[in-house]
């Protein structure tokens, strides 16, 4: 499908025409979960939106290459370079293996992005898979004169690389304002300045996850591990690398520093960013007791939760605001998702038995394709985009009560935006079916229904009561209403 595709590119802070670097293959990397406990709402907005962004990029006509890692080692309690790993410390609490608590929490993880109905990646690489690399990496910066070695530790220098690159140039930080909000350092550090970071770190030792490299027994840095396995698995030079807002600084700066030094560039053509989830307006976080895990959400089981909300709902909810803005979280803005999400699905299992007439397109139908399209494609904006779907609802309701006349060619087209769009793209799926809306299953349950509708107008109500009797014998429930006959599973 020859369409242009437009992206807000992080890295330049304008939207650019997507162009891949070998034309029609799209790489794309996102930084995954770190695995020491349940995934949490703030994970179902970067799963949904970059699910929709691999979707939407199939849909176009590209071959997507989806890699997303686990964090499984490095990842310390501050986020920087000190304190316990999460994982170890987890473990430690638990007494159990580390590697046990990376495998219970990424199989929930999996578990709960399943329900969400996002596409599993095409590669989820693991850090602790990845230590040979990642040592690769580490010797090649020290050849490039941009880190040093420290008691057994090797950091990246940022003063030295900053003399040639500038440092910050993605979270639009100099590095004086790095400087002003960095902490003094201790008697203990082994740093030259506070804003360099780990790239490799000796372990104490207490510390349980340690591997042997050439500079002691030790572990990867954080910020190193992303780095090496995109260039794994994309090459040193891909499309996208995605990830929360949280993750730019120092995250994804770290990455790009490491890449530029280890590789001459960034290696990275496009940086895009989802925003945060905030609940009532505030950051969502374990001390304010707002903190929500999916399968909370799911089972209602939180104490600011006045039900519990299905995955649906929440990808639904997910997608009325436009991935770069804040979303915030209420009971009551899930609960106006749940509708517009139970609408949408009504009008997309009832566009089956409508009737239609031979015909060209009309141009109200063919004006909300386009802007469906115009929509997704101007940046992944998918609260427009469900704006525009919300009109073919409507469109199939009046049509429902014969208010509106469809020709063939404009059912066609509503089907397709509700299989094609709703469904392939957003991801958007009956969940009363159990697999997802199935086209077929809606054309064959419509024309059923259709088949009944003609037996109460001719008045054989026992052959329209039998076709209710056998479709509730084999799980399909009927209502009647004064908009027409609907239909679950």
């Amino acid at each position: 499908m020859e369409r242009d595709f437009f992206l807000y590119n992080t890295l330049s802070r304008k939207r650019e025409k997507f162009e891949t670097i070998t034309p029609g293959m799209a790489g794309i990397y996102v930084c995954g979960p770190t695995v020491y406990g349940d995934a949490h709402l703030g994970h179902a907005r970067p799963a949904i939106t970059y699910d929709i962004l691999v979707r939407l990029l199939r849909h176009l006509g590209y071959k997507v290459r989806y890699v997303r890692n686990i964090t499984d080692v490095g990842h310390l309690e501050n986020d920087a370079d000190e304190g316990e790993d999460k994982i170890a410390k987890k473990a430690r609490l638990e007494q159990l293996e580390p590697m046990e608590i990376v495998q219970h929490y990424t199989i929930r993880y999996h578990e709960a992005m399943k329900l969400l109905n996002t596409l599993p990646p095409n590669i989820e690489p693991r850090a602790s898979g990845h230590i040979p690399e990642q040592i690769s990496l580490v010797s090649k910066i020290l050849e490039s004169g941009f880190a040093y070695i420290s008691n057994g530790s090797v950091y990246f220098d940022v003063e030295t690389y900053n003399k040639k690159h500038p440092y910050g140039i993605l979270s639009g930080r100099t590095l004086e304002n790095v400087i002003s909000n960095s902490r003094e350092l201790d008697g203990s550090d082994d740093k030259k300045s506070p804003f360099d970071f780990a790239l490799w770190k000796k372990a104490t030792p207490e510390h349980i996850m340690r591997w042997d490299s050439p500079w002691s027994n030790g572990f990867p840095g954080w910020h190193l591990e992303c780095s090496a396995m995109s260039a794994k698995y994309l090459g040193e030079s891909f499309d996208i690398h995605g990830g929360g807002m949280d993750l730019l600084f120092p995250h994804h700066e770290c990455e790009l520093a490491q890449n530029t030094a280890a590789r001459g560039d960034g290696g990275v053509r496009y940086w895009m960013h989802n925003n945060m989830i905030t609940i009532n307006g505030q950051k969502m976080g374990k001390s304010l007791g707002n903190f929500i895990t999916l399968e909370e959400l799911f089972t209602g089981s939180h104490q600011i939760l006045e039900k519990a909300y299905s995955p649906m709902a929440i990808r639904f909810f997910i997608m009325q605001a436009h991935y770069r803005s804040t979303l915030d979280f209420s009971n009551e803005a899930l609960t106006a998702a749940e509708k517009g999400y139970k609408k949408m699905v009504q009008a997309a299992k009832d566009v089956a038995s409508l009737n239609a007439s031979q015909g060209a397109l009309s141009a109200e139908i063919a004006d909300i394709k386009r802007g469906v399209y115009d929509a997704l494609c101007d940046d992944l904006n998918t609260s427009v985009a469900l704006a525009h779907l919300f009109e073919a609802v409507r469109v199939v309701n009046l049509a429902k009560d014969n208010q509106l006349k469809l020709t063939t060619e404009d059912k066609e087209t509503l089907q397709f935006l509700f299989s094609e769009i709703m469904e392939g793209v957003l991801g958007i799926v009956d969940e009363q079916s159990g697999s997802g809306s199935s086209v077929i299953l809606n054309e064959v349950v419509g024309m059923i229904l259709e088949m009944r509708k003609e037996a109460k107008a001719e008045k054989n109500f026992a052959k329209s009561d039998a076709i209710r009797q056998r479709l509730t014998e084999i799980g399909i429930t009927i209502k009647d209403t004064k908009e027409g006959t609907e239909w679950s599973l």
